[in-house]
């Protein structure tokens, strides 16, 4: 475990944070804590100093390919490979209830187009059997999805990333042309980020079937957690979010690849678009409201 040097993106805050002081209280040897401000990177990596923890801070703004190549060329300098890898850096819909373009690019650019860029740099020097989890969401169920043919093209066995990029920018021109059917989604709040959330876990299956070496790459549902970006609202404490994805980081058997799972461990299939475990927008909103009287 000593051995091991492991990289949270989006993390000076949030779920990213709580990740990166269980991976340093499980004794990995080195954390990277990253973020795109270096001011809140180092105060977060400060705080945990405190707490008798050791991670290390690097600037990542993941929609940035230069910042990226940065880090990719950091570690490969100083540790020659990563064995750990969470994808956590993420935003949610300005608007809950509405949907824009311009919202919509940025929520796609940084959930899902900053992966790619992140497999293209960071990818290559993942160590032989090391673990890549992209953070997800219920929102990133197929059962989010009603568009038969959309169901179908995503939940084939042999998905290409043409599929997934098929997906993403079909909703973008729809989006941009006016032409959204909401007959094509389970529900239309939070729009922008249940797209973004279904092409990160399609895109999951893609990175699994390319990435070879015994690496193992998987996507996770952190469950509703009280974070900034939900106004504090959720079912589940900060301080529990960091639990499954340290499991699935030093826990889980490697024979697992190309899964979904949740909070809870549990592993769900990600192609059975019947399940109906998509994020339920009334519950979510509720929540959000009451969350925001009382502060």
């Amino acid at each position: 475990m000593a051995d091991k040097i492991a990289v949270v993106t989006g993390s000076n805050k949030g779920i990213g944070y709580v990740i990166v002081r269980e991976l340093c209280r499980r004794g990995v040897g080195v954390v990277y804590l990253t973020a795109r401000d270096e001011n809140r990177g180092n105060e977060a990596v400060a705080i945990l100093k405190k707490e008798g923890l050791n991670p290390v801070f690097h600037q990542l703004e993941v929609t940035d390919k230069d910042s990226v190549k940065r880090l990719a060329k950091h570690l490969k300098e100083k540790h020659g490979g990563i064995d750990i890898l969470i994808n956590n850096a993420g935003v949610i819909t300005a608007n809950f209830r509405e949907t824009t373009y311009e919202d919509s690019v940025h929520v796609l650019n940084v959930n899902y187009f900053s992966i790619l860029t992140i497999q293209e740099y960071i990818f290559p020097i993942l160590r032989d059997n090391a673990r890549v989890i992209n953070i997800s969401s219920d929102a990133g169920h197929i059962s989010n999805i009603t568009n038969p043919e959309w169901i179908k093209r995503l939940t084939k066995k042999d998905l290409k990333l043409e599929d997934v990029n098929a997906f993403v920018n079909w909703f973008l021109e729809s989006v941009k042309n006016g032409t959204i059917n909401e007959n094509d989604f389970v529900e239309t709040g939070l729009l922008a980020y249940r797209v973004s959330k279904v092409a990160l876990s399609a895109l999951t299956r893609v990175q699994q079937n390319q990435v070879g070496r015994g690496i193992s790459v998987n996507s996770l549902h952190p469950g509703f957690i009280k974070t900034d970006m939900t106004k504090n609202a959720g079912f589940l404490n900060l301080d529990e979010a960091g639990n499954a994805p340290a499991y699935l980081a030093l826990d889980a058997d490697q024979s697992l690849k190309g899964k979904y799972f949740w909070f809870d461990k549990s592993e769900k299939e990600w192609t059975d678009s019947q399940l109906k475990i998509h994020c339920k927008f009334d519950i979510f909103i509720k929540h959000v409201e009451e969350s925001c009287k009382q502060s």
